[in-house]
């Protein structure tokens, strides 16, 4: 399943790159997994939404040669732009600032495919957000999200070596499968194609601890608390009607 993740790792200027961009649970592998479950073919049109520093759309456009439009708000386009072309990805992606939150830049019906990685948790935990998506994806196309998550909801009751980590913004954004699945369903203009836990969720938190950005330090005493207890990695993946 993670061929081309395990490919680009194998060469150790790829690992610099990789730790240099990582900005969570290694974007790379997370989307490799969740690519797998979509027909992607290169005649596509893909909206990458908070893409970060273009983990994802590296894939995209790599594994798959698809035309990538890199979403983000915190990551400025230049920089994105000057990333892709050091990595021979910028006649195919396409970087652009975006704040969800106030609607996409987009014509309707525009895209065949909208894929966030390691986002949407951050924009997404409204009952607004989704519908305010669909209109830009074409019928018969998807909507395909993968998000840090918890195996089940800690509520008032969080666990003692988790206190220290916690606060009203991982309450907010970090959120059980089950959670997620009551949000997406019954959702207008949508079918349900998938809702579950991801294998890669050990491997791709692992890959995260070695990158250099500054949160790492902390996310290391995080992890070796939770100890493999309480976070997943949750996939949605539904189909635009």
């Amino acid at each position: 399943m993670y061929t081309f993740t395990n490919q680009f790792n194998s060469d150790n200027s790829n690992m610099e790159f990789l730790k240099a961009a990582m900005m969570g649970p290694n974007a790379m592998r997370v989307s490799e997994e969740l690519a797998s479950h979509l027909n992607i073919n290169k005649n596509m049109r893909i909206l990458d939404l908070g893409c970060g520093c273009g983990l994802s759309t590296l894939l995209l456009t790599k594994k798959y040669g698809v035309s990538v439009f890199a979403a983000d708000l915190w990551i400025s386009p230049t920089e994105n732009y000057e990333r892709f072309q050091s990595i021979g990805i910028d006649d195919k992606a396409v970087p652009i600032s975006v704040d969800a939150t106030k609607g996409l830049p987009f014509a309707k019906e525009y895209f065949d495919l909208l894929f966030s990685v390691d986002a949407y948790h951050y924009f997404g935990d409204t009952a607004e957000m989704l519908p305010s998506l669909i209109p830009f994806v074409k019928r018969g196309g998807y909507i395909a999200v993968a998000v840090p998550g918890l195996k089940y909801e800690f509520g008032e009751n969080v666990p003692e070596e988790m206190r220290p980590f916690w606060n009203d913004e991982v309450a907010r954004t970090i959120r059980s499968l089950d959670w997620w699945k009551q949000l997406w369903s019954g959702e207008k203009g949508i079918e349900i194609a998938d809702i579950c836990e991801m294998a890669c969720c050990k491997q791709a938190w692992d890959e995260w601890l070695t990158a250099y950005h500054p949160v790492v330090k902390g996310d290391i005493e995080m992890m070796k608390a939770e100890n493999g207890k309480y976070f997943n990695l949750v996939q949605l993946i539904a189909k635009v009607i």
